[in-house]
């Protein structure tokens, strides 16, 4: 590509040399592993490093020519630009020839559910015989092609590719989650998105972002900068998420979980089982141009567990009504789906039940806790995996919040594991993250049992389970492989029926 389309709308103030738009660039890097001769390198400042320092070695691989915020000594072709993370979107976008406003593109932000509702949405929409792509923090999946996630959003250049590929593919419907990080430091810049979410707020990441207002703005950039002909669909429960129907040009939807004045809502939830069973409300004509919305309600049965899961449930419900899917096809699509890996994964269903939580944070707690509340079984079991290298103040609020659910739960065993047998060092629990941990448990009066290995505390756990129990295993990094064990520990004790479904639902997880 020419250097003057990549750089069609970059405002540049300064170079060291005088341009040639007509010169040819095989490709845009912002990292050295992917230089390749003729390339564009951006030198992006980041958290961590400063890409800055890394041109020499840029040009050293082949670069020619390099995107910065300030000049540096190396004898490279410069071009100074305000701020290269706005360069690098803009360029990509220009560089994959903007594919998203060839296809439907959904983005969903939260504090939690992001990727249980982008699933949730997938599933629908396959099941409507469309071609789709997801974009995520477990993976980016689309045709037969599979990536594992390091970041939620990936960084522009490389959505860009995976959006392009996409779209010369023939997918058609591509859902995405986004991150207040990749709001912030423009990942998401120039993505085409015909619907938006905002499903809820919590005060998670504040610590990367400065403030709660600061969370907060980074947020609502989905919603403020939606163009005008899309949807925006807001909880109308949360205050500081409905008030942002008076910052955008969009189309505003609202749902409400909690009474019957938004445009969307539920009726006669019952979560006996686990799985939630209710009515889903449209509550009036909703005109979206091209169809109306009519008002009705119909009944939802959903195959996976967890109160989260019906929250998700109605805002892909929405999602999907505004694409003009069939309720029928909507609610079959919910009723085989199973859930996201380790998002209240109930992965094993007979004479007991076993569930996987990525117990991440209070409001975590909170749905799952309150899911297990509403259900019916004999006896609770708890096995949790300490969060490792995440500080003394994560962990105290994290017990004390345990603290709070086995007051009101009573289960009949808490157990811990420190994980020492699955973890890297990155997540090892420190003796001041333990030793917080248990003191905040005995001041309590809280009978807990703590396993340095995630084997031998999954294995026990299962010993103590009898019929009609329920097993939760909960916990983040630590308790990534505790399906694994139990796995293992159910197929050595013939216990599976359905030995096929079983293992198949563990062994295709991608972490």
């Amino acid at each position: 590509m020419k250097l003057s389309e990549i750089l069609n709308n970059v405002e540049i103030i300064d170079t060291n040399f005088k341009l040639d738009k007509n010169k040819d660039v095989e490709k845009i890097a912002f990292h050295t592993d992917d230089v390749e001769k003729g390339s564009i390198f951006v030198a992006i400042k980041g958290y961590v490093t400063d890409g800055h320092r890394f041109i020499e070695k840029s040009k050293e691989l082949g670069a020619e020519v390099a995107i910065v915020e300030y000049f540096v000594d190396v004898d490279i072709k410069q071009i100074k630009v305000e701020n290269s993370r706005i360069t690098l979107a803009d360029m990509a976008t220009n560089f994959y020839k903007n594919p998203s406003k060839e296809m439907n593109i959904i983005g969903i932000t939260a504090t939690n559910g992001k990727t249980t509702t982008a699933f949730m949405i997938d599933s629908i929409l396959k099941r409507d015989k469309r071609k789709t792509g997801i974009i995520g923090t477990v993976l980016t999946r689309y045709d037969d092609i599979k990536i594992p996630s390091v970041l939620t959003t990936p960084e522009s250049l490389v959505l860009q590719s995976y959006l392009r590929d996409m779209k010369d593919r023939e997918i058609t419907d591509v859902t995405m989650e986004v991150s207040s990080s990749a709001q912030e430091l423009f990942r998401n810049k120039n993505i085409d998105f015909d619907i938006v979410t905002f499903n809820n707020l919590g005060r998670e990441h504040i610590d990367q972002h400065g403030s709660f207002e600061n969370y907060f703005h980074y947020k609502s950039r989905l919603i403020r900068h939606a163009k005008k002909d899309a949807v925006v669909i807001l909880n109308k429960d949360n205050e500081k998420i409905y008030s942002l129907k008076d910052y955008t040009k969009a189309k505003v939807l609202s749902f409400s979980l909690e009474n019957n004045d938004a445009d969307f809502g539920i009726s006669n939830l019952d979560l006996s089982t686990g799985k939630g069973n209710f009515t889903f409300k449209i509550n009036r004509d909703i005109d979206l141009g091209k169809f109306v919305i009519k008002k009705s309600d119909f009944d939802v049965k959903l195959g996976s567990v967890g109160y989260s899961s019906v929250m998700n449930s109605v805002v892909a419900i929405i999602v999907a009504l505004c694409l003009g899917i069939e309720k029928n096809v909507i609610k079959k699509s919910l009723l085989e789906f199973k859930g996201v890996e380790r998002r209240f994964e109930l992965i094993y269903d007979e004479e007991f039940k076993i569930l996987d939580d990525h117990f991440a944070n209070e409001k975590n707690i909170d749905a799952t806790m309150e899911t297990l509340k509403e259900m019916e079984y004999k006896n609770l079991n708890i096995l949790y995996a300490i969060r490792g290298k995440r500080g003394i103040e994560v962990n105290r609020e994290i017990t004390e919040r345990l603290v709070k659910w086995i007051n009101i739960l009573k289960p009949k065993t808490f157990s811990a594991t420190l994980s020492k047998d699955t973890v890297s060092e990155k997540d090892r629990v420190t003796d001041e993250e333990l030793n917080v941990f248990k003191s905040v448990l005995e001041k309590n009066n809280i009978k807990y049992k703590i396993y340095d290995n995630l084997e031998e505390a999954v294995y026990n756990s299962i010993d103590q389970v009898k019929d009609e129990d329920v097993l939760l295993l909960a916990g983040c990094q630590g308790m990534d492989k505790g399906a694994k064990f139990v796995k293992e520990k159910l197929l050595k004790e013939n216990k599976v029926k359905n030995i096929g479904q079983f293992t198949d639902r563990i062994d295709n997880r991608v972490c």
